[in-house]
C-alpha cells in the first residue's frame, strides 16, 4: 500500500518513518523541503510541488494530511482540485468535529472521501506507536486498515483488559471507527480535554507538595497579613494557622523527583504523563528550564463549548483549561481587582511584588 504524507512536523515525519518501517510507501510534501531530507534517505519519496506530489501517488490516492487545524482547509483549496473521485484524504491533525463534518461533505460532492482521524502518541508515537480515533465512512475506513495498523501500538502494547471477552475489535490493537464523519476527532477532543484534567491534578498535587518543603513560609507577605487582619477583627476567637506544620515540626524535606519515581510503581495514580513528570524532574528538579506559561492547542476550548451545547457537566476540565489561562496571565488583573476591594473596605494594602 502507498500514502502521500503532506506535514512533517514533530508527529507527521516520525509516522512516516514508522508506515516506512512496515513497508508502507510513503510520497511526502513539506513547504519546508529541508524536512523531507532524512525520510528521503530512509526511502521516501519527495516532492517539491503539490502537484508533483499527486502525480506520484498511485490511484486510488490515499492522502494524510498532518497539518495545523488553521491551514488544513487552505491545504484543502489547493490539494482538491489535483484530486479525482475516489481518491482518499485523512486529516490526522486535531480539527473541530465540526469543521470535519463541513469539509466532508464538500469534498463528498467531488467523490473525495475524507476521513478523520484522532491521533495520539505524540513524539513519542514512533517508538510507541499511536493511539487512533476514526470517523467518516466505514467501508473506506476499513480499506484503510493496514495504514491504521502500521502506525498503532498493537495488542502487545499493554495487558488484556481482564474478563474483556475475546472479540474481533481493533481497539485493542490501538485503533477504532468510532462512527460517521467527525465522530474520530470528536473522540479525540474529548481524550485532549481529559488529558488538561489529569496533567492539571499532577501539577497541583506536586506544587503542593513544593510549598510544604517550606512549611508555608513561601506565602509568608499573604499569611502576615492574615494574621494583622484576624488581631484587628475582635469577634475572630480562633487562631488563625499561617502554616501545616506545628511550631515545634520543622517542615519537611521532600524529594519530588523521588517520590514521582515511588508512585510510578504500583500507586493507583500511575500513568504515562507520570513517568514523563518523573522524568522531567530528573533532568531539573527545580524546572528552572520551564516558564511556567501553559498554552491550549484549542480542543479543551472546544471540548468545553460541546459540553455547554449538550448540558454536561465537566467542573474538572473546565478548571483544568482556566488554570491554563491564569498560567498566561489571564488572571492577573482580576487578582488586582480583589486586592484593591481588600484595601478599600478594610484597609489591607497589599503592594505590588517586587519579583
Amino acid at each position: 500500500m502507498q500514502l502521500g504524507m503532506i506535514g512533517l512536523g514533530r508527529m507527521g515525519s516520525n509516522m512516516v518513518q514508522r508506515l516506512l518501517n512496515n513497508d508502507i510507501a510513503c510520497v511526502i510534501y513539506d513547504a519546508a523541503p529541508t524536512k523531507m531530507t532524512p525520510l528521503q534517505d530512509l526511502g521516501a519519496t519527495a516532492t517539491s510541488t503539490l502537484d508533483a506530489f499527486v502525480a506520484q501517488l498511485n490511484t486510488p490516492r490515499i492522502i494524510w494530511l498532518m497539518v495545523p487545524a488553521a491551514v488544513v482547509d487552505t491545504v484543502l483549496a489547493k490539494l482538491s482540485p489535483l484530486l479525482s473521485a475516489g481518491d482518499m484524504v485523512i486529516d490526522g491533525g486535531n480539527s473541530h468535529y465540526k469543521d470535519t463534518i463541513r469539509r466532508s461533505a464538500t469534498l463528498r460532492s467531488a467523490g473525495i472521501h475524507y476521513v478523520d482521524v484522532g491521533t495520539s502518541g505524540g513524539v513519542f508515537g514512533l517508538e510507541r506507536g499511536y493511539c487512533l480515533m476514526i470517523g467518516g465512512e466505514q467501508d473506506i475506513a476499513t480499506y484503510l486498515d493496514p495504514i491504521f495498523s502500521a502506525l498503532a501500538p498493537g495488542e502487545s502494547a499493554v495487558p488484556k483488559t481482564s474478563g474483556r471477552a475475546t472479540q474481533n475489535s481493533t481497539s485493542e490493537r490501538g485503533y477504532l471507527y468510532c462512527g460517521p464523519s467527525g465522530a474520530g476527532h470528536f473522540v479525540k477532543m474529548v481524550h485532549n480535554g481529559i488529558e488538561y484534567g489529569m496533567m492539571a491534578a499532577y501539577a497541583e498535587g506536586m506544587n503542593l507538595l513544593k510549598q510544604a518543603q517550606s512549611g508555608g513560609q513561601s506565602n509568608t507577605a499573604s499569611t502576615s497579613a492574615v494574621n494583622t487582619e484576624a488581631s484587628n477583627n475582635s469577634n475572630t476567637s480562633n487562631t488563625v494557622l499561617t502554616s501545616p506544620f506545628p511550631s515545634e515540626n520543622p517542615p519537611y524535606a521532600f524529594d519530588l523527583p523521588e517520590i514521582a519515581e515511588v508512585w510510578r510503581r504500583g500507586s493507583v495514580i500511575s500513568s504515562w504523563l507520570l513517568d514523563l513528570t518523573a522524568h522531567a524532574l530528573h533532568e531539573d528538579p527545580n524546572l528552572e528550564q520551564y516558564s511556567g506559561h501553559v498554552s491550549d492547542s484549542g480542543e479543551g476550548r472546544w471540548m468545553v463549548m460541546a459540553a455547554l451545547e449538550e448540558a454536561v457537566p465537566v467542573p474538572v476540565l473546565s478548571a483544568a483549561l482556566y488554570a491554563r489561562f491564569s498560567s498566561r496571565g489571564q488572571a492577573d488583573f482580576a487578582n488586582k481587582i480583589l486586592s484593591a476591594m481588600r484595601h478599600q473596605f478594610g484597609g489591607h494594602l497589599e503592594p505590588p511584588s517586587k519579583n
